[in-house]
């Protein structure tokens, strides 16, 4: 939080959070979100196989759908272009899709999550992302190397 800050401070012309206090605290919420509920339902998801798995996919989905409503259908969580939640949320995208691959399941559907379907295309769409974004290939392989390992040390 405390590089956004400076990077807020340093290019005021191209804001990361608003001028509105309300919507700076509701980017904060969501960014914590994001960071405190999201990450480690995806983590747990991932790294865990039979009963464990399936209660940790429905923890997960409960938290999307949760994150889902925040976008409200703005192609950002900051409106038109992107922000804090964006920032804080934007690796999202590209490991849940990878992590689907590995696990030869989805959990962002489009009939489920059509906002958080249209914001994983939109982020990975932008120039600035895509193209400081490993290959795809490389990030499943990794992956599936990853949870292999985890899973070898949980038996």
């Amino acid at each position: 939080m405390v590089i956004i800050e400076y990077v807020q401070e340093t290019w005021p012309a191209k804001p990361i959070l608003s001028e509105d206090p309300h919507e700076r605290a509701m980017a904060r919420f969501w960014a914590k979100f994001s960071e405190d509920k999201c990450t480690p339902a995806i983590f747990k998801y991932f790294s865990t196989q039979g009963e464990e798995h399936d209660k940790a996919r429905a923890e997960l989905v409960e938290n999307l759908k949760t994150l889902e409503g925040a976008l409200k259908g703005n192609k950002f969580f900051g409106g038109e272009t992107i922000g804090l939640v964006d920032i804080a949320a934007g690796w999202m995208p590209m490991w849940i899709q990878r992590i689907e691959e590995v696990l030869g399941k989805k959990v962002v559907e489009e009939n489920s999550f059509p906002h958080l379907q249209t914001w994983f295309h939109d982020l990975l769409s932008l120039p600035f992302v895509n193209q400081n974004l490993p290959p795809p290939e490389k990030l499943r392989e990794h992956l599936k190397n990853f949870r292999n390992s985890l899973l070898a040390r949980s038996t």
